[in-house]
């Protein structure tokens, strides 16, 4: 379980990294002048296509990882449980992390408001992703004695 944790873990402090680095990428780029107008064509593409993107990414990764952590609370073997629960939760992780670097660089790129707005939803989403052992415990139904352990 605890390496199934550092591995989460890895990965979602890791997007908040990349929107980190992509903020400082963003804030360079905006100052070699690299802008696109948000009024423009491609700047109207590029802020529906993150809006869809991420409207569409947040409730449906959410409702599909936790469809499954409830199928995979019935599988007999901890560590398959584990290992499926690791897989998924980190492509659950990147899938709206990507929606949370993409609109911190359009932010930088556009100055639009909603991108920043978009981004902040994704960073809220990303936040019901935090990997813990109780969540893991509790989802994968794995030990109720490592659950009463934590509550005291």
């Amino acid at each position: 379980m605890k390496q199934t944790l550092k591995q989460l873990q890895f990965a979602y402090y890791g997007v908040y990294l990349a929107a980190l680095a992509a903020a400082i990428s963003g804030f360079y780029l905006l100052r070699a002048g690299i802008h696109i107008n948000p009024l423009s064509e491609t700047g109207v593409l590029l802020n529906g296509i993150l809006i869809v993107y991420i409207i569409g990414s947040v409730p449906i990764t959410l409702a599909i990882f936790n469809k499954l952590t409830k199928k995979w609370a019935l599988l007999p073997l901890k560590d398959e449980r584990l290992e499926r629960y690791k897989k998924l939760g980190t492509v659950r992780i990147l899938i709206i992390g990507t929606g949370l670097v993409l609109g911190v660089v359009f932010f930088y790129i556009m100055q639009s408001q909603s991108m920043i707005f978009s981004a902040g939803i994704a960073a809220i989403a990303l936040f019901f992703c935090k990997p813990s052992e109780v969540k893991m415990t509790i989802e994968l139904d794995l030990d109720d004695m490592n659950l009463a352990e934590h509550k005291s």
